[in-house]
């Protein structure tokens, strides 16, 4: 519900993608890490990405000034968004 209409008032001037995902339980898990070191984020695409998963991707946004930050903690938390985007660009190639 929320997530609706966050997604409407994006402003690309103040919010910066740290992980894109395929699988929303990875985009869940990565959001309450950056959540409970009290880092506001949010999805983007969540819902299209439930409903056909394999064409979009979920992308979890932060505020600049959180990016190094939340980026340390998803490195921290695991490569699930460097493995995913490597699949991705394999699988953009194939076009």
């Amino acid at each position: 519900m929320g997530t609706l209409m966050t997604e409407a008032i994006v402003d690309p001037d103040k919010f910066v993608t740290v992980g894109k995902f395929l699988e929303p339980t990875n985009a869940q898990m990565a959001k309450g890490v950056l959540e409970s070191a009290g880092i506001e984020c949010f999805l983007q695409g969540e819902n299209a990405n439930s409903l056909l998963a394999l064409a979009f991707r979920a992308r979890l946004l932060v505020h600049k000034k959180d990016e190094q930050t939340a980026r340390e903690l998803l490195g921290a938390a695991g490569d699930e968004t460097e493995d995913e985007q490597r699949e991705l660009e394999a699988g953009d190639d194939e076009g």
